[in-house]
This record gives structure tokens, C-alpha cells and sequence, in this order.
């Protein structure tokens, strides 16, 4: 029989980093996917700012955005008329080292992941797929199923169900996933194209029929195009063709496509899992949780899972936690799923209700009020924070304690650049350390040695102050760079309160 510690269903972008993490870890993995090769589609697109800062800990970041494209700015159309220009580079800036939009297509994405898992003696085990699993004696009990028709049962510590949106981990654990679906069709067409809008940037058509996004691909001349197909042509969306779809918002983006290279139809969900975690199996990505594709955040939001579980799977299996931990991987993801399922409803609602009241705020309303709210910096700020994701927190939560200037357990340690270095060069560790802006107590320093928790001293700075950092206090962060305790004294002893209540040893 087939042994490993967690056994991996779903090799998108989530299980993959998940195998990666836990790889790099020393965790023995299996990864298994149904399909017969890697995807060849572009699919998700959209890197965010907090993925990329996350992605230092396993050192990709560099390798996305060398192949990547980088998209400084967003512009909102209506009726063939720029409205407002969001140039991200700027409202961004300050705030973390990627104050733009990653755009690197989920094949190549995938690519690169498996390359990587590959150095680890991981491979991904195709045309492998689960059938069903029981959970006895402290294991999980997976049944699989070859493409040659032969079976095996493989013997595993923790199963994790990266298998999306129809998930068969889900189905089995006979889970509830609760939600809809909207009543738009959408296309996606990966294009070759000119005119103005095929300029590298991200460019959003409010019509008053048709709805259109143009993201850029790397590459001259090259982007994709999402749309809307609303009327009854959407009863017969598996047979549709580019030809089929409307001209409107395409010609109101002076949007001339010179040749199609993808195109595809579908219908958006939105839910998410009653449940996160059933005894030995977890969920993660598409398996737990569906949304509309405003924003960019569902790739990103199943790889911030795959990295909330894996440092603390791993603690687990190394005997340095108990196996209550893992209930926080819950606890700590279910809530954002459901309140990312709520924001990019409305959304998307917006973008695409129909009827003469939705055409009216769109074409008429929209127009006059983008530019000016956008104008206010705090609203800038403040979508730049939740799109990049940079804004998710886990505070007064059961890994959050303390505050400290105006950083709380829980927090994303706030990026503090200065003209020559940052805060954020020990974060590619995958371990716990402490973080000290100004001097560090003789006990601190001490029992940071004795526990093996790398200590980083900052000299104190204006730019420490500037990012809610306190002076002479000490943040410790948690492996996934989260802020866990936030405290203004330079007292140890709380450092041992802290593990001990939760039984964790750093």
C-alpha cells in the first residue's frame, strides 16, 4: 500500500502550491489529477500584490513577473468614452513592493509550479483519480482509480480537496455548498488586437447592454476579452462562436480583433462550503469556495488557502502542534471566502444587471460620480488594499493576540521601504521569527536564541513610524508572515504564554 502524508486531489494552481509549501518542508506529498496533461488555456489571469509578496517564501516571485505582464493602470468606459483612469502604480505605492496587477496566465502559471514541485522529486500523478475515501485509525483511506482501469488504495495522514468547483472530496464528504448561479452567460477570448485600449492596461466597458473587460497579455497586440452574452442567444451559449457575441462594447472600446486564438462560454457561480475541514480532509480553492470573476481574487484566494493550511499541516506532522490547528485553517479562511463571495456579488451585479434603472446608473450615473470618488485618495487607497489583497487580516482570532502602534495580531506585517532597504527581506523564510523596530531587550534576544526564532533588529526610522510600526516593541510572525503577536512590551515570558496556550512549539 501507498503511504505519504497528505495526498493532494487537484493540480491547479492551489494544490500545487500546497505540494510545494509542504515539499520544501520536508512533508511527504502525493499530487493526483484526472486530467491527462496540464491546462493549455490561459484560464485566471490575475496575480495580486499579496500573492506576489507571499510567493517570496518559495521564490517565485521573480520567475512571475519576468514572464509576466505588469498592468499599471484600470480605465472605465462608457458609450466609446474614457471616464476615469485608476493608475495603480501610484495608489499603491507605499503600501507594498508590487503596486500593480501581475497578469501571467494560469498554463504557464501551472507550468512553472510543477517545474518547481518537480525539483522536490514531485511529480503529478496524471490521469489519477479518486473515487472515493474513508477515514479510520488516524488516516485517511483513498481509493483511486487508473486510466488503465487498474485501482490502488493509498494510505495518508490528511487529504486535501483541490479539485474545484465539482469537487468529488466535497461530494463525498457529503457537504452542502450553498449559493447560486447568475443568469448571464460569459465568454472569454484570447485575442490578437489593436486600437486604443490594447495598450497594456486594464480597460472595463459600463454599457448599457453589454459588459467588457480588455486585460492585456504579454506580447504585443495580445489580450483578453470578457464579455456578457445577454440575450437569447445565452439559451444556447455550448454552440456559441466569437462571431456570435455582441459588437457593441467591443466597438464602444474601438476594440479591432485581427485574429481569435481561445474562445469559450460559461456560466458564474457563487458559493461556498458549509465546511472547510471534515475530520482528515480539508478543502481548499474551487472546492470550497465560487465567485464571480470581479477582481481577480479567485486563483489568488484558493493559493492564500493553499498557504494557510501547508505551514500548519506541517507543524502537525512534525509533532511541533496539535492537531487543533488545524481547525484555525477554517476559522481563519471560511469568513473571508464568504465575505469575497458578498463583495464581488454586488459587483458583478453592477457591471451586469439588466433593465433601464441599471442602464441608467451605469451610462449616466457612473460616469459623473468614477471620477470623482476615485479622485479621493482614501477610496483609492482603500480599493488598491482589497483588490490586491493586502487588506485580509485574521484579528481576534484564535493565532491572533496583541497590538502594538497600529498593527494587531492577525495583521500583514506592513511593508516599510526606505531609500535603501525594507522591512520585508526576512520574509522568505518559512519559519517563525521576531521582528523588532528600534532596540531589543537582553531577555528577548536571549530567548529568541533558545528557541531557534530568528530575531530581525530594525533600526528605528521614520518609515517605521510611518507603516503603524511601534518603537521598541516586538511583532512576532507566524510562518506564513502574518502578524501572530503584536506587543509593546519587550517581555519574553509573553512569547511563552502564547505558545504554550496553543500548543505550539515555534
Amino acid at each position: 500500500m501507498n503511504r505519504c502524508d497528505v495526498l493532494i486531489v487537484g493540480a491547479g494552481p492551489t494544490g500545487l502550491v500546497l505540494a510545494l509549501w509542504l515539499s520544501k518542508l520536508g512533508i511527504k506529498v502525493r499530487i493526483l489529477d484526472k486530467t491527462a496533461t496540464p491546462g493549455t488555456t490561459s484560464r485566471a489571469l490575475a496575480v495580486q500584490a499579496r500573492t506576489l509578496e507571499l510567493y517570496r517564501q518559495l521564490d517565485l516571485t521573480d520567475a512571475v513577473q519576468q514572464a509576466g505582464h505588469k498592468v499599471r493602470a484600470a480605465n472605465f468606459w462608457v458609450k466609446g468614452k474614457q471616464t476615469a483612469r485608476l493608475p495603480l502604480e501610484t495608489i499603491g505605492k507605499g503600501l507594498t513592493p508590487y503596486s500593480f496587477l501581475e497578469i501571467y496566465p494560469q498554463d504557464q502559471h501551472e507550468q512553472l509550479l510543477i517545474e518547481r514541485l518537480e525539483r522536490f522529486g514531485v511529480s503529478v500523478e496524471r490521469e489519477t483519480e479518486l473515487k472515493g475515501f474513508t477515514e479510520a485509525d488516524g488516516c485517511v483511506m483513498a481509493h483511486l482509480l487508473y486510466a488503465q482501469g487498474q485501482e490502488e488504495t493509498c494510505e495518508a495522514r490528511y487529504l486535501a480537496g483541490c479539485d474545484g468547483a465539482r469537487s468529488t472530496v466535497r461530494k463525498t464528504l457529503d457537504m452542502d455548498f450553498p449559493g447560486g448561479t447568475y443568469q448571464q452567460v460569459f465568454y472569454v477570448a484570447d485575442v490578437d488586437a489593436q486600437g486604443p485600449a490594447i495598450n497594456g492596461e486594464l480597460h472595463v466597458d459600463l454599457d448599457e447592454a453589454d459588459f467588457l473587460a480588455v486585460f492585456p497579455l504579454s506580447g504585443t497586440g495580445r489580450a483578453r476579452l470578457i464579455g456578457t452574452v445577454r440575450d437569447e442567444r445565452a439559451e444556447h451559449a455550448e454552440t456559441l462562436k466569437f462571431e456570435d457575441v455582441s459588437r457593441r462594447a467591443i466597438e464602444h472600446l474601438q476594440v479591432q480583433v485581427l485574429k481569435v486564438n481561445w474562445f469559450s462560454t460559461y456560466r458564474v457561480h457563487h458559493r461556498v462550503a458549509e465546511q472547510f475541514r471534515t475530520g482528515r480532509a480539508f478543502l481548499l480553492g474551487d472546492a470550497a469556495h465560487v465567485h464571480s470573476p470581479a477582481g481577480g481574487q479567485g486563483m489568488n484566494t484558493g493559493i492564500g488557502d493553499a498557504i494557510n493550511l501547508a505551514w500548519k499541516l506541517a507543524a502537525v506532522l512534525t509533532g511541533k502542534a496539535s492537531d487543533s490547528l488545524l481547525d484555525t485553517y477554517e476559522t481563519e479562511r471560511i469568513g473571508f471566502a464568504r465575505r469575497l463571495v458578498a463583495t464581488t456579488d454586488r459587483v458583478f451585479s453592477f457591471v451586469t444587471a439588466d433593465g433601464p434603472i441599471a442602464g441608467l446608473v451605469r451610462t449616466r450615473l457612473a460616469p459623473l460620480l468614477i471620477p470623482k470618488v476615485t479622485s479621493l485618495e482614501a477610496v483609492r487607497e482603500y480599493l488598491f488594499r482589497t483588490i490586491s489583497q493586502i487588506t485580509l487580516n485574521y484579528r481576534e482570532m484564535p493565532l491572533s493576540s496583541g497590538s502594538a502602534g497600529e498593527v494587531h495580531g492577525g495583521d500583514r506585517l506592513p511593508w516599510a521601504p526606505d531609500s535603501d532597504s525594507d522591512n520585508f527581506h526576512s520574509l522568505t523564510s518559512l519559519s517563525w521569527q521576531v521582528h523588532v523596530y528600534g532596540l531589543a531587550s537582553d531577555p528577548l534576544v536571549a530567548w529568541c536564541l533558545d528557541h531557534g526564532v530568528a530575531l530581525h533588529i530594525f533600526q528605528w526610522k521614520a518609515a517605521y513610524e510611518t507603516a503603524g510600526l511601534a518603537r521598541n516593541g516586538y511583532y512576532l510572525l507566524r510562518p506564513d508572515t502574518y502578524v501572530a503577536l503584536a506587543e509593546l512590551s519587550s517581555d519574553p515570558k509573553i512569547l511563552d504564554r502564547y505558545f504554550s496556550e496553543r500548543g505550539i512549539e515555534p
